[in-house]
C-alpha cells in the first residue's frame, strides 16, 4: 500500500517485464525499420534532415506509457477508508480492597509499602478504561472510600487522597476488608466481578472471619485476587509515634499470612501473589490485568473507491495521440 492506495492484483505487476524487453527489441530493430539507399558517392546532394525525424521515438514512447497505465490498471488500484466501532460486550465491576495499617508505610518498598501501591494501582486503573472500580479501606476496621464507578477521576483521586491516618482502628482486619469489598459487588449486575485484596500483615482484628467472608465472596460469584505485600525477613517499620507526631523506625519482621491469603484466593476462584519488592508488585498488577480481560467487541467498515478508470482513460488517450501523429505528422517517417 502507497499513500493510501492498495493494489488488489499486484500479480499484473509481472506484465512490466515487457516494457524493458520491448525496449531493447526497439534498439535492435530501429535501424533495420528505417530504409537505406546506398551510393557510391553524395557528390552534388545537398542533404536536409527534418527535425521530425529525430522525434520519431516519441511514437514509441507513448505506445510504452500507454502500456504501462494499462498493467497498472489491471492490477486494481484502490484506496481504502476504514473507520471502526467498538463496543464493550462484557464490563468487569472490580473492588480494590487496600491495607492502610501503620504497617504499610514499611520502607522495604520505596519510597514505602502504600506509596508503591498507590502509584501501580494508579496505572492499573488508568488501563481499565471500560470496567467499573471502587475502592476499599481497612485497618483494624473497614470501610469504603469509593463505591464502584466508571469515573476514573473520581477514583484515582480517592486513591491519591489514601494514607495512613490514627482515625481507623489499628491493626489488620482481613476479613472486614473483604466483606466490605463483598457488600459493594453483592447488587452488581456485572458479568464478572472481581476483588484485588492487598494486606502486609495478618488478620489480628475485626469481627469478621475471613473465612466467612470468603464464602460470601463464593455465594455471589466475585472472585479475589489476594496480595501479600513485603520482603521476607526484617523490613525498616514504624514502631511508635514520636511526641511530634512522627514516626521512629526499627527493623521490623515481616508477618503475612500467606496461608490465609492462598485460601482466600482459591476458595473463590482467583490467585494469590507476593509481592516483595516494586517491581514484582508492577508485574502482578500487570498479570491481573491480563487475566481479567474486559470482553471488547469491534466493528471495522471498508469503503473502498476503484482507481483504475482514471488510468484506463490516460492510456486510451495515449494510445489515441500515438496513432494520430503516426498517421499525420510522422507519417512519411514511419
Amino acid at each position: 500500500m502507497l499513500e493510501g492506495i492498495e493494489f488488489l492484483n499486484k500479480e499484473w505487476f509481472w506484465l512490466l517485464l515487457i516494457i524493458p524487453i520491448a525496449i531493447v527489441w526497439y534498439l535492435f530493430t530501429m535501424k533495420k525499420q528505417t530504409a537505406e539507399l546506398k551510393m557510391s558517392s553524395i557528390k552534388g546532394f545537398k542533404i536536409s534532415t527534418s527535425w521530425l525525424s529525430h522525434l520519431k521515438p516519441v511514437l514509441f514512447i507513448l505506445r510504452l506509457l500507454a502500456l504501462g497505465l494499462l498493467i497498472t490498471a489491471l492490477a486494481r488500484p484502490r484506496t481504502v477508508d476504514v473507520s471502526s466501532k467498538t463496543k464493550t460486550t462484557r464490563g468487569i465491576d472490580i473492588v480494590m480492597a487496600i491495607d492502610v495499617s501503620a504497617s504499610m508505610l514499611a520502607k522495604d518498598l520505596l519510597p514505602n509499602r502504600l506509596e508503591a501501591l498507590k502509584k501501580v494501582a494508579a496505572q492499573f486503573i488508568q488501563g481499565r478504561p471500560n470496567d467499573r472500580i471502587g475502592l476499599v479501606e481497612y485497618a483494624g476496621e473497614s470501610y469504603t472510600k469509593t463505591p464502584i464507578t466508571s469515573d476514573k477521576a473520581i477514583v484515582l483521586r480517592s486513591l491519591r487522597d489514601i494514607k495512613y491516618n490514627t482515625i481507623i482502628e489499628g491493626g489488620t482486619a482481613i476479613g472486614m476488608g473483604l466483606a466490605t469489598s463483598v457488600n459493594r459487588l453483592k447488587d452488581s449486575k456485572a458479568k464478572s466481578k472481581v476483588i484485588i485484596l492487598l494486606t502486609d500483615g495478618v488478620n489480628n482484628s475485626g469481627f469478621i472471619d475471613p473465612k466467612i467472608a470468603s464464602e460470601l465472596a463464593v455465594e455471589y460469584g466475585i472472585k479475589t485476587y489476594t496480595i501479600g505485600l513485603g520482603t521476607n525477613g526484617m523490613a525498616l517499620s514504624p514502631i511508635r509515634i514520636k511526641p511530634n507526631g512522627s514516626f521512629q523506625y526499627g527493623r521490623v519482621q515481616v508477618e503475612i499470612d500467606e496461608d490465609l491469603l492462598k485460601e482466600i484466593a482459591e476458595v473463590t476462584g482467583g490467585k494469590y501473589f507476593r509481592a516483595n519488592n516494586n517491581k514484582k508488585l508492577v508485574e502482578i498488577y500487570g498479570e491481573i490485568n491480563k487475566l481479567e480481560k474486559t470482553e471488547v467487541e469491534e466493528f471495522k467498515f471498508y469503503n473502498y473507491e476503484e482507481k483504475y478508470r482514471p488510468l484506463v482513460i490516460l492510456a486510451g488517450l495515449l494510445i489515441l495521440l500515438e496513432l494520430m501523429l503516426r498517421y499525420t505528422i510522422f507519417r512519411s517517417f514511419v
